[in-house]
């Protein structure tokens, strides 16, 4: 009989999905990777934006855009390292981290919206750095969760941890 395995390693025969928790310590570990692209990407576009004085709306976009760049970039280098190539590494990047970052940036988004003021402020202001720092913490809390989900169904970053 085939079977495959699951991120914990347990063999299933095909088509069965195991229903054991992804460990928080595996979630928390995914979303802190998915938080290190989308934090650069985010801080990058909120400064870009910022500084050349856009309106929300742009520097939002620009932000989520370069999330997703950098959040992609970060997955496709590990998974390049472990061999494959790059369509592979983008396939698996797409899988890994589409959601993760989604609502990462959903949230995070959200509350820098939210925060009255906070994207109005300057780059000097201590408003507009404490905003996005509360904001990317919020994400981290809300997303972490969906990780474990994502992962106990060997979806998300499990497929990443499939490839180690």
């Amino acid at each position: 009989m085939h079977h495959t395995h699951t991120a914990a390693g347990t063999a299933h025969p095909t088509g069965a999905r195991s229903r054991q928790p992804a460990s928080w310590r595996d979630a928390v570990q995914a979303t802190l990777h998915c938080l290190t692209g989308c934090a650069i990407g985010e801080v990058l576009g909120m400064v870009i934006g910022t500084s050349l004085g856009w309106s929300a709306g742009a520097t939002i976009a620009l932000a989520v855009t370069l999330a997703f760049v950098f959040g992609y970039a970060l997955t496709i280098r590990g998974v390049l390292r472990a061999g494959l190539p790059l369509r592979a590494a983008l396939r698996v990047a797409l899988a890994a981290d589409t959601v993760s970052i989604a609502v990462m940036e959903l949230v995070d988004n959200g509350v820098m919206v939210a925060v009255p003021g906070a994207m109005e402020a300057g780059l000097a202001s201590a408003l507009f750095w404490g905003a996005l720092a509360f904001a990317l913490a919020v994400a981290f809390v809300v997303t972490t969760p969906i990780n474990r989900w994502l992962m106990s169904r060997g979806r998300g970053h499990a497929v990443v941890h499939a490839m180690h």
